[in-house]
């Protein structure tokens, strides 16, 4: 009527619509971040919760959700009863008596003398900025009080959790309503996304293990100072991508190097070396095909999940892109699907002598 074209015209409300959501979901990002956790704890739980279900033969899932909480929150405290007592023996040790850059420097200036003038710049740099530092701590000190209480999110994600898991099969029957796609097509996204998400978590779970039990076992051996306690901090930096393990890493090195440990070439080697077994070895046997994305897409990820949710966006960021990638390529062989449908069953296109064989 307005001598509009009707396809600019949907095109140009489809781009506005699409606007629109993407800056609505920008708004509530932290509740999204907040049920998105909870949706990949529920996954780190599905395993325990399906093996009771099948036992008790219930309607409800509530008894085997029960059960299953109880045997999560016992094995925490069992573990935290176990190792908790020298953690926090270690915590008070290094409270106590916290590492001397400055001593530390100095015997590394003695023992390396040809790098005598990069080690005084050092020393230069941190006495300049220790009174900063320390004039820091008290804002910082606030600044970490102020986040505590972000502290109610460790009872909202397993209570959250608790209805994903209870309530999931009617979540997905209300979804494949909502999905614009065939039946079909809907289910085999969801179950697709269902096992990228399960083999993601449980993979994600054994990895976390395995440093946790491989640094307490093999710093203890060796007689790193806070051994234990730094094997306690790399087990959850280990869920974040890329950046929680490089943070565990340099971590254990600097403390190790600044509390006068004399093999901290053997912390290094072994670090590097159970980095690259993690990262090259266990971490591609364990996790799916459907995970595996691109160097320069994690590190957007990261990157991006960084900017809008801090430490939780990172940690969202791979799952994220796992299941966009995911829904992608079944949005391609949809497409593709009805393409090869659409075709006339004719000799020249291949497909009346494929029925025919």
């Amino acid at each position: 009527m307005l001598g509009i074209d009707p396809k600019t015209a949907r095109a140009a409300w489809t781009v506005a619509v699409v606007l629109i959501t993407l800056y609505a979901v920008y708004l509530i990002r932290s509740t999204l971040i907040v049920f998105t956790t909870s949706l990949l704890f529920a996954y780190l739980l599905f395993p325990l919760v399906d093996f009771i279900g099948r036992r008790f033969r219930a309607r409800s899932r509530t008894p085997a959700l029960a059960v299953a909480y109880a045997i999560v929150i016992g094995s925490i405290v069992l573990l935290t009863a176990v190792v908790g007592n020298r953690v926090a023996a270690e915590v008070k040790s290094l409270q106590a008596s916290p590492p001397d850059v400055q001593a530390f420097l100095a015997r590394f200036r003695a023992e390396h003398s040809a790098l005598a003038p990069i080690v005084e710049a050092a020393q230069g740099l941190v006495r300049d900025n220790l009174n900063d530092v320390l004039a820091e701590a008290p804002r910082l000190a606030v600044t970490l009080l102020s986040a505590s209480g972000n502290l109610i999110y460790v009872v909202l994600v397993p209570i959250l959790s608790f209805f994903l898991l209870r309530d999931g099969r009617r979540l997905r029957d209300t979804l494949l309503g909502i999905l614009p796609l065939s039946r079909s097509a809907g289910e085999q996204l969801l179950e697709d996304t269902h096992r990228l998400l399960l083999q993601y978590m449980r993979a994600l779970l054994y990895l976390c293990g395995a440093t946790l039990i491989m640094f307490s076992v093999v710093f203890t051996a060796m007689g790193v100072p806070y051994g234990l306690l730094l094997a306690v901090i790399a087990f959850p930096l280990e869920f974040v991508p890329v950046v929680g393990p490089l943070v565990a890493a340099l971590t254990i090195i600097v403390v190790s190097a600044l509390s006068g440990y004399a093999h901290v070439w053997g912390v290094i080697i072994f670090v590097g070396v159970f980095r690259l077994f993690q990262d090259y070895v266990l971490s591609p046997h364990l996790m799916s095909e459907g995970v595996e994305l691109h160097p320069l897409l994690v590190i957007f990820g990261i990157l991006a999940g960084g900017e809008i949710g801090g430490i939780a966006g990172i940690f969202l960021s791979i799952p994220i892109l796992a299941m966009a990638r995911l829904g992608y390529y079944g949005l391609v062989r949809r497409r593709q699907s009805e393409t090869t449908t659409d075709l006339p069953a004719t000799p020249g296109n291949g497909i009346e002598s494929t029925h025919a064989s």
